[in-house]
């Protein structure tokens, strides 16, 4: 397996564990009022950090147990690579869109940095998801 595909599943594993986490908190606090009410950006920041913290040693870690010749990016994975952050970055942007129709029609900045939180999450998954079924499937160029 390519150090980039594996690179592809951490990213993946480390984002829904984070998320998850996220949800954990957030909703395990809606019992005492209005979700929109409940603190939330701390929450945020901290699996945000620890997801960045967590995907970077991970990273770390794949690279230096990786044999020697596995670490070679060649030019199907830079291919690869560039395809996957493509197709995610359809979600960052409807993330963005859907942050800003929420704050034009002035709704709770808990839904808008919500929808922008998932747009980037789902971006995370969707590109992870693409690079590997390249890998798996066969990547072909258009």
């Amino acid at each position: 397996m390519a150090v980039e595909e594996k690179r592809a599943w951490i990213m993946i594993v480390v984002t829904v564990l984070s998320y998850g986490a996220y949800l954990a908190v957030v909703l395990g606090r809606s019992g005492s009022g209005p979700l929109p009410q409940q603190p939330y950006a701390a929450a945020l920041l901290w699996t945000v950090g620890a997801a960045i913290a967590a995907s970077i040693a991970l990273h770390i870690t794949v690279s230096l147990l990786s044999p020697e010749e596995g670490r070679v990016k060649d030019q199907r994975d830079r291919e690869i690579h560039r395809f996957g952050d493509h197709i995610g970055q359809s979600f960052v942007v409807i993330g963005a869109v859907t942050g800003l129709v929420l704050a034009m029609a002035e709704a709770d900045q808990f839904w808008i940095a919500n929808a922008i939180y998932l747009g980037f999450v789902l971006s995370a998954l969707l590109a992870s998801t693409a690079k590997i079924a390249s890998y798996r499937l066969g990547f072909h160029p258009w």
